[in-house]
């Protein structure tokens, strides 16, 4: 997986040194270009795991700026008006995620969305515990963080 996604940069520089154009939408087709190029040069390969983690990551990364722009304009909603729309609250979070790594990027993606926290891990690393500043109805948002975030989050890295 590492040799196709260095293949696919390399192709990716090749494309912006022919066209002589060093933009990120140049660079960005080159690799666009380069990925379906490897894909069609490898569609009888026994391994496949890049070519279906690459566009899962880029929907993740979509996802992502899209829950965190609605966050940021929920809290910068809730600053300028004079009465206020917050309901915090912590949540027990029983996650699927087992490695540190997975544990340690999912804490990440939590934390960085506005109006979320994460506060502590249990020792038996299956507990999240989430400071959520929004928080209106618990088990809709341990919902939404197990089906968007966790799910898509560890479709990525397995």
């Amino acid at each position: 997986m590492i040799k196709q996604f260095l293949m696919n940069l390399l192709l990716s520089f090749i494309w912006v040194a022919l066209t002589g154009s060093m933009y990120y939408t140049n660079f960005l087709f080159g690799f666009l270009l380069g990925f379906f190029i490897l894909w069609v040069m490898n569609r009888n390969e026994v391994d496949q795991r890049y070519f279906y983690r690459v566009p899962k990551t880029i929907s993740f990364l979509f996802f992502f700026f899209y829950q965190m722009i609605i966050a940021n304009l929920q809290v910068a909603y809730d600053v300028i008006t004079p009465k206020y729309f917050f309901k915090p609250g912590i949540v027990k979070y029983r996650m699927d995620a087992k490695s540190d790594f997975e544990i340690n990027l999912l804490s990440t993606f939590i934390s960085l969305t506005p109006g979320t926290l994460i506060l502590d891990v249990s020792d038996d690393k299956k507990i999240l515990y989430i400071h959520v500043m929004y928080l209106h109805d618990k088990q809709k948002f341990m919902t939404e963080l197990k089906n968007n975030v966790e799910r898509k989050l560890l479709e990525i890295l397995r």
